[in-house]
């Protein structure tokens, strides 16, 4: 092999992260987001047969998945003099691979829940006798492997929202995959296992002891087939296999940056030194933070804290901002308004000054997962910042933020359209008016009221009943689904 340009030198660390089978770039978002903060340019991509319909999965090829992370750690490797490789599942297997063939030596190789052989305590007994239906005629493109629960997450509330999720029919995730996927994944497997004792990486296994897709069984093999002076383990004892957003997720988390050479608190964009507490005292502290926010008591959180504490609330709704000093409290009051509380608390991690701890943050219908951070000193809280793994669901359930002013993009947008369609070239059909109508009328006025007009009122009634399909529609979908159909109104 012909030796690789190197980039210029002093440019910053990167990470190629690679996602699991049924997943896309997107799934590792929050570890996105912890190794950014501290310092690290990340790089992904989503597979082949991906990000689309399970269908397309029937045809793509194992050594198509090579292709793709080649060609990607390629064009990492030309921008970066340092970069680590880190995949989930699938994507462990992927990684794997790759840093053996490319014989990484630029970076380290993080492999997370590596499915090595499917031996879970979940697993079917008739699981070994897929290797024999692979060879009935189109019985693997027409067999589905669905996800059931426990959708490899211990969390109750976590596993609640993902089978709600998947309920809707949301397309974050595959939901089933095709045994000819699955086909593909045993070869990858059998490439993986060969050839271990010749990996060049620094290598990390992480695993939980709990994993119900493969056991440890996987990661003691990579380990002891790489060799204990280049690879080893930790074992999580509260995840399943979705090991990034389960219970231990801040333990992971932590384990990552550490074994990337980054302090973990960072990545959460806090700078403290020594706490000034003994190990003991830090821990009864952070329980009686802990308990102030299971009861929603923000006024007692503050008590903790010195004259300018400050509560820093992540996104773009209206519970975003700094909450800081006793202003900072009132405000932060009147937007919890005795609902905002914070449960489901997992293992608490400390270093230096800063406590860590996942938490859930539950507001009426919301269930938003992440971590709390609390900066202390001296037996005062300085401040206190919360890192959903999902702000976009907080934003969704909190709306607009207070000081918004003027039309969003999508009104903007839907006004645009209202005028658009009134210069239309060619006059739309009865269908098209009548989805015009229900979807202006959904947009401006909501829900349809007063009574249906009569069976004399032909026209009348068609226009009330195409604006009744519409309703329990929210205001943004319908303008987006206005703007849209006039869009191609103006194609025809």
């Amino acid at each position: 092999m012909a030796a690789e340009a190197l980039p210029v030198p002093g440019t910053p660390p990167a990470v190629f992260l690679i996602h699991g089978l049924g997943g896309t770039q997107y799934d590792l978002g929050s570890m996105h987001r912890r190794l950014k903060n501290a310092g690290f340019v990340t790089h992904s991509l989503t597979l082949p047969g991906h990000g689309t319909t399970p269908e397309d999965l029937v045809k793509v090829t194992a050594e198509q998945w090579m292709e793709a992370v080649t060609a990607k750690y390629h064009e990492v490797a030309a921008q970066h003099e340092t970069f680590h490789i880190m995949g989930m599942c699938m994507g462990a297997l992927l990684a794997t691979e790759l840093a053996k063939r490319q014989r990484h030596t630029r970076g380290r190789l993080i492999v997370l829940a590596p499915p090595i052989f499917f031996d879970g305590w979940a697993t079917a007994w008739y699981t070994p006798l897929r290797h024999l239906v692979y060879y009935l005629p189109g019985a693997p493109a027409r067999m589905k492997i669905e996800e059931e629960d426990p959708f490899g997450i211990k969390n109750e509330q976590l596993r609640a929202i993902v089978k709600a999720k998947f309920a809707r029919g949301e397309n974050f995730h595959y939901r089933w995959v095709p045994l000819a996927c699955i086909r593909q994944v045993d070869r990858l497997r059998g490439w993986v296992m060969k050839g271990l004792k010749g990996m060049a990486s620094e290598t990390l296994v992480i695993h939980a002891r709990e994993d119900e897709l493969t056991s440890l069984n996987s990661a003691n093999y990579l380990v002891e087939q790489i060799g204990g002076a280049r690879a080893r383990m930790v074992v999580l004892e509260n995840s399943y296999h979705m090991i990034c957003v389960d219970n231990d997720r801040e333990q992971v988390a932590r384990c990552v940056l550490e074994f990337f050479g980054a302090s973990s608190t960072a990545s959460l964009g806090m700078a403290v030194d020594d706490a000034k507490m003994s190990p003991d005292a830090l821990l009864a502290f952070a329980q009686e933070l802990r308990s102030a926010l299971e009861a929603g008591d923000f006024a007692g959180l503050y008590a903790k804290g010195s004259a300018d504490m400050a509560w820093f609330q992540p996104g773009n709704n209206s519970a975003s901002g700094v909450y800081r000093g006793s202003r900072g409290l009132v405000k932060l009051q009147q937007w919890a308004q005795g609902q905002a509380r914070f449960s489901a608390f997992g293992q608490p991690v400390f270093n230096a000054g800063v406590a860590v701890w996942p938490a859930t943050l539950t507001a009426g219908s919301l269930l938003s997962q992440g971590v709390l951070a609390f900066a202390v000193r001296s037996g005062r809280l300085l401040e206190a910042r919360w890192f959903p793994d999902d702000v976009t669901l907080e934003d969704a359930h909190f709306g607009l933020p207070l000081a918004a002013t003027g039309p969003s993009e999508a009104e903007r947008a839907f006004e645009a359209a209202g005028v658009a369609v009134k210069t239309l070239a060619k006059p739309p059909g009865d269908d098209a008016l009548l989805a015009l109508y229900a979807l202006y009328k959904q947009a401006t006025a909501g829900d349809v009221t007063g009574e249906r007009p009569g069976l004399m009122d032909m026209v009348g009634r068609a226009k009330y009943d195409a604006w009744a399909k519409r309703k329990g529609e929210a205001r943004e979908t319908a303008m987006a689904a206005y703007t849209e159909l006039v869009q191609k109104l103006q194609q025809a």
